[in-house]
């Protein structure tokens, strides 16, 4: 691992905590942006995050704390976002420091909906990034899991192999394995899905289908991220990898899943709204939902792809989630 380098993360939820307390295993300083001065703040002096992983704690002298993101991304070489797709535009415009020539990493689970793009080609836009300094970080690995120091692991994705594995180095320890791959647009494209998928599954639970009809569900889902990851990016890729089928999986059954709990309250009859404000966290799949179905309408020859259509028709159509499924059943096999 390249001890000069400096990493930040941008970002104070549940994964950016997670992230931030894999880095202290190896980086003797880390940058930490959160907008929130209350939460930086307390963790000044209770040396934890108040509203998320709080059970973490944390050593104050290894973090550079700040509620001003252009101070931390003038501080770092490397740096990893994990604000929420539906914020991290806004967050981006205050920026005005110069990031050209740093790596960015992310670690946010969607795609950016004021401009359609992945978060990887939107720092290629907006800001120059060349494509050989963007990386990309999936699963499967549940932010509470990591806290817990339960066993986990991490693709990174860049097409800088060098890069990849720099960055792996810095976020490996006893219990995070991690490998690269430099499938990069494939690999933040499944991070997305996989929550579309985990929110289907939590829909399914809610109305009562069992683990049999679970099991059909997931099978389907991860030859429909197939279909749709290779019309969007065409390359040699094993789907059957833990960054693709693996992060579906850990998504779509683990009790830890923010977006499959979301889908449950759906399946059990809440509103979409009513549901979003129960939740304390951000469930991704709801934007990613119609990010993914957009993208698919712009294709002059759509992908087939039955669970994201019965998910956007539930969440942004307003239609009856049992009718819906049941329809659903009879387009799996």
């Amino acid at each position: 691992m390249d001890k000069t380098l400096r990493y930040a993360v941008f970002g104070a939820g549940s994964w950016a905590t997670a992230i931030v307390k894999m880095l202290c295993e190896n980086v003797d300083e880390v940058g930490w942006y959160m907008r929130s001065v209350y939460a930086k703040e307390h963790l000044l002096k209770e040396h934890h995050n108040p509203n998320y992983l709080s059970s973490v704690e944390f050593h104050i002298e290894q973090l550079k704390l700040s509620n001003d993101i252009n101070e931390i991304a003038e501080y770092a070489d490397v740096l990893i976002f994990v604000i929420p797709s539906a914020f991290i535009y806004s967050e981006l415009q205050k920026m005005t420091v110069d990031i050209s020539k740093k790596t960015i990493v992310s670690a946010v689970k969607g795609i950016i909906p004021e401009t359609g793009l992945l978060v990887g080609e939107h720092f290629h836009e907006a800001y120059n990034i060349p494509y050989k300094n963007i990386a990309v970080i999936a699963g499967p690995c549940h932010s509470e899991e990591v806290a817990l120091e339960r066993l986990s692991y991490l693709t990174i994705s860049c097409s800088d192999a060098e890069k990849a594995q720099t960055i792996a180095d810095a976020l490996t320890s006893d219990y995070i394995k991690t490998k690269i791959s430099d499938d990069v647009i494939g690999v933040e494209y499944a991070v997305m899905l996989k929550n579309i998928y985990a929110i289907a599954a939590g829909i399914a639970h809610g109305l009562g289908y069992g683990d049999n009809f679970q099991s059909v569900l997931m099978s389907n889902s991860i030859r429909e991220m197939k279909r749709f990851i290779k019309k969007m990016h065409k390359m040699k890729r094993n789907i059957n990898n833990s960054a693709y089928l693996g992060d579906l999986l850990v998504t779509g059954y683990s009790v830890f899943s923010r977006n499959r709990m979301f889908g449950n309250m759906i399946g059990k009859g809440y509103t979409v709204k009513s549901a979003q404000m129960e939740m304390s966290m951000v469930a991704e799949g709801y934007y990613a939902t119609k990010s993914a179905h957009l993208l698919n309408e712009k294709n002059k020859k759509k992908t087939r792809l039955p669970i994201i259509n019965a998910v956007y028709e539930i969440l942004y159509e307003g239609k009856d989630p049992k009718q819906t499924f049941k329809k659903l059943t009879e387009k799996l096999d």
